[in-house]
């Protein structure tokens, strides 16, 4: 960790007017009077606990606490930084000055000089966003080091302090023709150490302030480094916004489902507070009433909140309150938010996707501010909310506590950056392998990995979760304990939950399923020459296609069993069905022709926008659910029968496809979404036969494939990377982006848009990736060819119809659909006979027509009348 940075960035501005403080108090350097704008930190007046307060973000949250009313950076490792979030060092060239209270607790790094603790000055992300510069920011710091000398940067004094004394550490901050002049003092016990520096780029002294702990990597340990206290700054550079705060209410997500509402709210670590509550309270005229009220949750640090009889058709303000006993009083504190009127089962619905959010757009500005242009009335978050990385430190495994902490640490970046746009609207939030720090997960029904053998790849390809199963569950908690109650509640192996259920929301019902948990690890069922990898055949020789009936497990039965459920369910208003998942049922990826493993990915070079990457194959990841084959098929083939459309994430590479299983286009359709940071630009460049037919208005990357696997897939649209212009490259070059869904349940119509994250909507409607907006009907989900119709069926007299189609010969469903017009003829696969039945959905009026055959004659009908 250098000591000083030449990063440069634009300086950060005040987002509100400043505020004075009232009254004097005594400091150590006695900064501060009544009539000056500043800040002292207010740790002395907290009760103890595992965060550092709303005004601070801790780099990483598990290392900061607050004990004994210091702020402790309990380990001594690396770049640990305390970021000020409500105030800034501004553009202008003022005078600024400040202070703070150390007290060094690392006795066995007393006397190395690398080690070092004080202020980081002018710390900058890699955007202009103060929240950038508190996860990433880089800055000059300046301090005290090991051997109790006083550093600049660089410089470092000749004098030394006492470190097993507290030190009173101030700095000053003069601007002098176009050069500011620093001077540190340092005073411990009866000694006093000046260190002064001049010289320094205005530039360097814009940016986040920070309080910094470090120890290089070789030398750390578990060791608290040091304790901070009465931090004090102050002067006409340092800019205000006081409405920056984040916490202890963080962000908070929401359901409504048959008039159940189930509200998730996120908080900060606040367990060693006795009896805290959390309280849900709605807008009552002028004023608030509360709810419900819930405990904390000690591992995740949620409160749960549900109403079973939510009558309110019209949009309701929500705020979520806690109060934290301060020693001179008891503050409280909240977090607002809307719980939206549900559209009519007659109006459109309109639902924005994400999936796979890495930190390189940290925090993500412009997403949120586009999305909301859009006006979406849900939004769904299919898995990734992170990766291992986020925050630049890595993953920590063990001690448990330290393992919730350092998840949470991830998981608050990414409220931070999208809890605006799931704030006032419902959404579905599904994890994914990387929230469960894997780089693929197959669950084999919740066995444990034996991660003692290796974190990669020897871990996970033998199937199951490496964390343990409280983990599991805790993370878990945090992104779906506000969905709708699961199908089958009952947990898996080693106690962990499931999830899967169903949601309706504006007359659209939503399967939501666990892709990885009950999947096959790859390597447990295939042969051993197989030689699998991560997913991936080693062995060139080896040819997967041979192997579609091997025993393996792709959904599980019990969500299998949830899909027959669901398909042969609609509820009165539900119009439309899709199902949401973490991947879609294909792999629409390919590599360089002879490639055994991904990992090559991120170093392929991009192309310029229009050209075709030649020598790609289609490849064999088994960690899309194109494999295993049988069990895509037979997922496939379930899903079909509710005309559903299927919408999924995890790729990175944005895709809208029809799937196939018979032939080509005989099932429904597939929108793989966008990765909102791509760490992974996976691509779709397939060698393309002589005669081959793209779809209409397509590139020739499109039309009738097979996948690596055999699966058979239309390709309708993909947003492969390219050279865009912008910067950062490894954000914009990536195909990263959004998807918004339009369901019209007038027309029974799907319309699929994707859309690159920089781009207005307003500003540029037709900014899409090309090959969008796509539109598709509702029937052309069961696109499957006809042998035959049954009679006409005339629905004149039914008010709101559900036609189900059964085969007799077999007993299963064919299908079963809502229909929404006058007469409707029920097309079949063979000539056995069918029982249909209609149902008045609004009256619960229902009637059977069986042994029903193919018709020649397509005149002949039945007129439906329920009331006989």
């Amino acid at each position: 960790m250098k000591r000083r940075s030449a990063v440069k960035a634009m300086a950060l501005t005040s987002l509100s007017t400043p505020f004075f403080f009232s009254q004097g108090f005594t400091s150590i350097k006695k900064l501060l009077s009544p009539e000056t704008s500043g800040f002292k930190s207010n740790w002395e007046n907290w009760p103890d606990m595992k965060w550092i307060g709303p005004e601070f973000w801790g780099n990483r949250l598990q290392d900061w606490e607050i004990v004994g009313g210091k702020a402790v950076c309990n380990i001594s490792s690396n770049n640990r930084a305390l970021h000020i979030l409500t105030h800034q060092l501004g553009a202008n060239n003022k005078d600024f000055q400040q202070s703070v209270s150390i007290s060094w607790s690392n006795k066995g790094l007393i006397g190395n000089a690398d080690v070092y603790v004080g202020f980081r000055l002018g710390a900058k992300g890699i955007f202009e966003d103060y929240r950038s510069a508190a996860v990433f920011g880089k800055g000059l710091d300046v301090g005290v080091t090991g051997t109790g000398q006083l550093m600049i940067g660089e410089k470092l004094s000749e004098d030394k302090l006492d470190l097993s004394k507290a030190i009173d550490l101030s700095l000053k901050s003069t601007f002098k023709q176009g050069k500011y002049l620093l001077t540190l003092t340092g005073t411990a016990s009866n000694s006093t150490v000046v260190l002064s520096a001049d010289g320094i780029d205005p530039e360097d002294l814009q940016g986040n302030l920070a309080l910094v702990a470090n120890c290089p990597k070789k030398e750390q340990d578990t060791n608290s480094l040091v304790a901070f206290s009465d931090w004090v700054f102050q002067g006409d550079k340092i800019v205000e916004a006081a409405d920056q705060v984040f916490g202890p209410i963080f962000f908070a997500q929401y359901t409504l489902h048959k008039n159940s509402l189930k509200l998730t709210a996120q908080l900060a670590p606040l367990e060693l507070i006795p009896n805290t509550k959390v309280d849900l309270q709605l807008k009552k005229g002028s004023g608030w009433e509360t709810a419900q009220t819930s405990a904390l949750d000690p591992n995740g640090r949620i409160a749960n909140f549900r109403i079973d009889d939510w009558k309110h058709k019209k949009m309701i303000p929500y705020r979520v309150q806690v109060n934290v006993p301060l020693k001179d009083k008891t503050q409280e504190f909240y977090f607002y938010g809307e719980i939206a009127a549900q559209p009519k089962s007659s109006d459109d619905l309109k639902v924005a996707v994400f999936s796979c959010n890495a930190d390189h757009g940290f925090p993500d500005q412009e997403v949120a501010i586009h999305v909301a242009k859009h006006k979406p009335e849900m939004a769904l978050f299919l898995g990734d909310q992170f990766y291992e990385g986020s925050g630049g430190f890595g993953i920590q495994t063990s001690p448990l506590e330290k393992s919730y902490l350092d998840y949470l640490h991830k998981w608050y970046m990414f409220g931070w950056s999208y809890r605006d746009i799931f704030r006032n609207i419902p959404t579905a939030i599904i994890p994914d392998d990387h929230d469960v720090y894997h780089g693929n997960v197959w669950g084999e029904g919740g066995k444990h990995a034996p991660s003692d053998e290796g974190w990669g790849y020897i871990a996970q390809d033998q199937g199951g979760y490496k964390m343990p199963p409280e983990w599991v569950n805790m993370i878990q908690d945090t992104q779906t304990s506000h969905l709708p109650d699961a199908f089958d509640p009952t947990p898996i192996k080693q106690g962990i939950k499931v999830y899967y259920t169903d949601w309706e929301y504006g007359g659209v019902s939503f399967a939501i399923l666990e892709d990885r948990k009950f999947k096959s690890a790859p390597q447990n069922v295939l042969p051993k020459e197989a030689k699998v990898m991560n997913g991936f055949i080693q062995n060139p020789d080896f040819d997967i296609k041979k192997y579609y009936d091997i025993d393996a497990q792709l959904l599980g039965k019990r969500q299998l069993d949830f899909l027959e459920s669901w398909t042969a369910q609609w509820d009165p208003g539900v119009q439309m069905k899709a199902v949401l998942s973490q991947t879609n049922f294909c792999t629409v990826a390919t590599l360089p022709e002879g490639s055994i493993i991904d990992s090559i990915v991120p170093s392929l070079p991009t192309p310029e926008k229009g050209e075709y990457v030649d020598g790609d194959a289609p490849t064999t990841d088994m960690d899309s659910n194109g494999w295993p084959q049988k069990g895509r098929d037979k997922a496939v083939r379930i899903i079909r029968k509710s005309f559903a459309l299927h919408i999924a994430g995890d790729q990175h590479l944005a895709s809208t496809v029809q799937y196939g299983v018979e032939e080509f286009r005989d099932s429904g359709y597939a929108f793989g979404g966008p990765a909102l940071n791509n760490l992974w630009p996976r691509r779709w460049w397939p060698q393309v036969p002589e005669g081959h037919e793209p779809f209409p208005g397509g590139t020739k990357n499109t039309g009738d494939f097979e996948d690596g696997f055999g699966n058979k897939m239309t390709v309708m649209a993909v947003a492969n990377p390219y050279k865009t212009g912008f910067t950062p490259t490894r954000i914009y070059d990536r195909g990263t982006g959004y998807g918004i869904v339009t369901f019209d349940k007038k027309a029974r119509t799907m319309k699929i848009e994707c859309w690159p994250r920089n781009v207005d909507p307003i500003a540029n409607p037709e900014g899409q990736y090309e090959g969008w907006p796509i539109t598709v009907s509702q029937k052309d989900n069961y696109a499957r060819k006809a042998v035959g119709y049954l009679k006409t069926l005339n629905l004149e007299g039914v008010e709101n119809p559900l036609v189900s189609v059964y085969n007799e010969s077999t007993g299963e469903l064919e299908y079963a659909m809502p229909v929404n017009t006058a007469s409707f003829q029920p097309k079949v696969f063979s000539a056995d006979k069918y029982r249909v039945e209609v149902r008045d959905q609004d009256k619960g009026l229902m009637k059977t027509y069986a042994g029903l055959t193919m018709q020649s004659d397509h005149s002949d009908s039945i007129v439906v009348n329920l009331a006989e």
